[in-house]
């Protein structure tokens, strides 16, 4: 599976953005996906996760309440809403699959998309 993130930008605190990860291949449905995030000089850390079918989804303390992981497996994309956002939501957001649900131990995640830049002003 390759995926492709998109969607980032440069946001006022408080805004709000969508991220789009785009997966190729026919068995995306099979899989259960994440998005963590890296941040300037900090280890990149679990956001969320959903399960396959889209029924099922996991977040970080931090965001929590904020953000909205999603997915619609007709177009092989999974999605994260990002509300309220602060300053230190600020970093490169990255999607990638999971090998098993849940999960949100970076060790258990793969196949790595290129990461898309969230930059939130104060």
């Amino acid at each position: 599976v390759q995926l492709q993130a998109s969607g980032g930008g440069l946001v006022q605190a408080g805004g709000s953005l969508r991220l789009s990860c785009a997966a190729s291949g026919r068995t995306f449905s099979s899989y259960a996906m994440g998005w963590f995030r890296q941040a300037p000089g900090k280890a990149r850390e679990f956001v969320a996760t959903i399960n396959s079918s889209g029924e099922s989804t996991g977040y970080a303390a931090s965001v929590k309440g904020r953000f909205t992981i999603s997915r619609d497996n007709a177009k092989n994309t999974v999605y994260l809403q990002m509300n309220s956002l602060k300053p230190e939501d600020t970093a490169v957001y990255y999607c990638a699959v999971a090998r098993y649900y849940p999960s949100s131990h970076i060790g258990n995640f793969g196949s790595w998309g290129q990461g898309t830049q969230v930059t939130v002003s104060s």
